[in-house]
């Protein structure tokens, strides 16, 4: 006796009760909104906004924030006092862009973090 393939609602073709395809395809797509709802729940507890960032800068900020928590100093992460502003310290994330602490005594206060475009145009502190 021989099978029947039946065509699914979507148009595909098989011999299942559900498209297989589809039950793939939409397994994926659920695992990739539950993995983007995680990666955006993590902005919540970040003491600046980090969102409209790219990951990987994402990352590399939270390791000097947390750095700078656990009090290491911010030379340790290249970063370097402003001149026209010596409260304001600079520390390079990526190549690309810059995060802005203020120094307030024994601590430093993360403000910003900016992209080297932004940085040079409207030089912070000022």
């Amino acid at each position: 006796m021989s099978r029947r393939r039946k065509t699914f609602p979507c148009g595909h073709k098989g011999y299942g009760r559900v498209c297989h395809r589809c039950d793939q395809q939409n397994k994926v797509i659920a695992e990739k909104k539950q993995q983007k709802q995680r990666w955006e729940s993590t902005f919540d507890r970040d003491p600046i906004d980090l969102k409209n960032l790219p990951a990987h800068v994402v990352v590399k900020a939270r390791s000097i924030i947390a750095g700078l928590e656990s009090q290491k100093n911010y030379r340790d992460f290249n970063g370097k006092r402003l001149r026209h502003n010596r409260w304001i310290i600079s520390i390079p994330v990526t190549r690309n862009y810059r995060m802005i602490c203020r120094d307030c005594g024994s601590l430093l206060i993360p403000e910003a973090v900016l992209s080297h475009e932004q940085y040079n145009v409207d030089k912070p502190g000022c």
